[in-house]
């Protein structure tokens, strides 16, 4: 089972609302939602308040998993590979400021063009 619908189905169980669980975690219930849907990261400081709040253990709404990094040994060559589990609101993170540099670059570039045009 994956970790948001742990989380949402241990919420609901418990009778709390997304505007109950944000203020817990001193958000509100939009920001909530977005966590629980895995849009945005529960933070480990977080999760131990969920885990409080609902009252079970950290294993149990947490999959350790997401963390987790599989590393083998290429046989042929002796090299190390590691496989790494990165979920996606990081790697939307990651591409939008990468997009961003790339704009700020391409300005930067036109501007450096402007400045060395004779005058």
């Amino acid at each position: 089972m994956k970790i948001q619908e742990n989380l949402k189905k241990l919420r609901i169980q418990m009778g709390f609302s997304q505007l109950q669980l944000g203020q817990i975690l001193g958000t509100d219930a939009s920001n909530y939602s977005r966590k629980e849907r895995g849009k945005v990261k529960i933070y480990d400081d977080e999760w131990e308040k969920l885990a409080k709040a609902l009252n079970v253990r950290l294993e149990d709404i947490k999959d350790h998993q997401e963390k987790s990094a599989l590393q083998s040994q290429d046989q042929l060559s002796g090299s190390h590979i590691t496989y790494l589990n990165v979920p996606d609101f990081i790697l939307e993170t990651q591409q939008k400021y990468i997009e961003k540099l790339e704009k700020e670059n391409m300005e930067l570039l036109k501007e450096n063009i402007k400045l060395k045009a004779p005058k």
